[in-house]
């Protein structure tokens, strides 16, 4: 059976998706190309760990059989119930119900396999990303909740909490000359010369319909949706059915989540026209928050970086490490270097408006 295969590469660390099925090799293509390379290639030796996915309703079945049979926990993971047990031999065997996904995992080698081609696509490249980002964390990498933007290699990078505003402004100076490094994750690490080198964590960009009216984007994201474009297949169904209605005010959860339009990586250029950066080196950092009806202004320096503005494995919500994919122990020393050269930076807080010229140039005039 002819396989083909996609080998993703960041900060020289790598890991391959292969498969029988072309489309899911695509999506990982897709999905990683324009923030991690993402070339196509042959698993081997020098591939890193591989991610094996096809659409075998057989296998998905034994798997999930060798999971159910025995006993087992279960979590939360992706949204979907994840039923997983370990076997003595150390091998992970997961089963998620309501996708029909199955997992094996032994070290550097993870199994999927399902009924649904977009469902395996979704699984192997959420994982290759966990995969990969089990190396760089092993590397020194650490993980901020935080936006960022590019100009000549300098990064804004913009911290606070859920609803601050941190997508906001790096989409502000995306469209004002800068690229769009991250939406709201990045990897962070010490250089050898006293600075912090910055990374992207690719995934899909959630923007609110609110966002898209106040950016002057939401009538091409219309346009391509009534055309039969389709964005990321994780969307709620409500956010399609407002872009198909016309619908430009923000939409909630029944929890109070605002339910967003997502977008691919590539999407951003080709929907939003944000040039996309690869790397960078940290040079500022913006705490906004979000006044409707102010005056954009600046209300005076910013914070001390504290625990909450970095992600771990304990704060990992969405993903928890039922894989054992995450290194047993973490540098602290490494993050307290990292928390005191962030710190040291030039940092701003700043209020921020519905009016997007006037927060954008005051956005602009602070990263100069």
């Amino acid at each position: 059976m002819t396989h083909t295969a996609v080998r993703i590469t960041a900060a020289s660390r790598h890991v391959t998706v292969a498969s029988s099925t072309p489309s899911i090799t695509d999506w990982s293509r897709r999905y990683f190309g324009p923030w991690w390379q993402a070339t196509s290639s042959e698993a081997g030796a020098d591939a890193g760990p591989l991610v094996a996915a096809g659409v075998d309703e057989t296998e998905a079945a034994q798997l999930a059989q060798l999971v159910t049979d025995y006993p087992h926990d279960v979590v939360t993971y992706a949204n979907a119930p994840l039923l997983h047990t370990r076997d003595d031999d150390g091998c992970v065997y997961a089963h998620q119900p309501d996708s029909s996904l199955s997992y094996q995992y032994q070290p550097d080698v993870l199994r999927i396999a399902g009924t649904e081609p977009v469902s395996v696509a979704l699984a192997a490249a959420r994982l290759a990303r966990e995969l990969l980002r089990s190396q760089l964390l092993a590397d020194g990498w650490h993980i901020l909740h935080a936006s960022a933007a590019v100009r000549d290699g300098s990064t804004v990078l913009t911290l606070g909490e859920k609803g601050a505003g941190k997508t906001t402004t790096a989409l502000l100076l995306a469209r004002s000359g800068w690229q769009l490094l991250a939406n709201d994750r990045v990897f962070v690490r010490p250089d050898g010369d006293g600075g912090v080198d910055v990374l992207p964590w690719p995934s899909a960009a959630a923007i609110g319909l609110g966002s898209l009216d106040a950016l002057g984007v939401y009538d091409e994201v219309r346009a391509r949706h009534l055309a039969g474009e389709r964005l990321h297949p994780t969307q709620h169904e409500r956010v399609s059915q407002a872009l198909t209605d016309g619908k430009r005010v923000p939409i909630f959860a029944s929890s109070g989540t605002e339910l967003k339009p997502q977008f691919f990586p590539d999407q951003l250029t080709t929907w939003l026209g944000l040039p996309l950066a690869v790397s960078g080196k940290a040079g500022r950092i913006v705490f906004p928050r979000i006044a409707p009806a102010a005056a954009p202004a600046v209300e005076g320096r910013g914070r001390e970086l504290v625990d909450s503005d970095f992600f771990t494995a304990g704060t990992e919500d969405r993903y928890p490490d039922v894989f054992g994919l995450a290194p047993q122990t973490t540098n602290g020393e490494v993050r307290r270097v990292l928390a005191d050269r962030l710190t040291a930076l030039p940092s701003t807080s700043v209020v921020l408006s519905h009016d997007t010229e006037a927060s954008a140039k005051l956005l602009a005039e602070l990263a100069r």
